[in-house]
């Protein structure tokens, strides 16, 4: 019985080391080494403290700011712990209530737009932490942003061409814009 236990009992120790031990200290070391950024969190800092992370969504809903995707994320929206999609297909009486909520959550602050709402802002993404929205979803919110700030137009639709993400690898998905950045430029204007 010895000569097979102990064998055994040698090789999970070995394997817990190499694989559960070395194996992450290792490809921790390197990404800190090679991406020190995104090995961190991708995480971004106003006047020394954590403000959020441009990998993950967060939660607007002043007019004042731009809104991003929706989260379908529980208990909370956007909780990085619990990273989810509803799983509500097309047809789903709950989905197209939810989307019929959001449609009138943005009309109510914005009635004047009369622009299509695109999808983006009334759908969540598959994880329900989108931390971006379309070049269109920011577009569509800008005049109510402009007139809650009192900023000229103009110069928001430029902090949103500036805050414009392109392609990954020059051809692949769309051009998007990080909600985050973008609420932060907007904050950053002088008052």
């Amino acid at each position: 019985m010895t000569s097979i236990v102990r064998p055994a009992l040698v090789l999970f120790v070995a394997l817990t080391v190499v694989t559960g031990v070395a194996y992450p200290l290792v490809v921790t070391g390197i990404a800190k080494a090679v991406f020190p950024s995104q090995a961190a969190g991708s995480l971004i800092e106003r006047g020394g403290k954590t403000v959020g992370s441009v990998l993950i969504g967060q939660n607007f809903s002043d007019p004042k700011n731009f809104w991003g995707r929706p989260s379908a994320t529980s208990p909370m929206a956007n909780n990085a712990a619990n990273s989810s999609g509803s799983n509500q297909g097309p047809l789903n009486p709950a989905l197209i209530d939810a989307v019929k909520g959001r449609i009138a959550a943005l009309k109510a602050v914005d009635p004047d737009n009369k622009a299509p709402i695109p999808v983006d802002l009334v759908t969540a993404s598959a994880s329900g932490l989108d931390p971006h929205i379309s070049v269109a979803g920011a577009n569509y919110q800008a005049a109510r942003v402009a007139v809650a700030r009192k900023l000229p137009p103009a110069q928001v639709q430029a902090l949103i061409e500036q805050n414009t993400e392109g392609q990954l690898l020059g051809f692949i998905g769309e051009p998007r814009v990080n909600v985050l950045k973008l609420n932060l430029a907007l904050a950053a204007l002088p008052a």
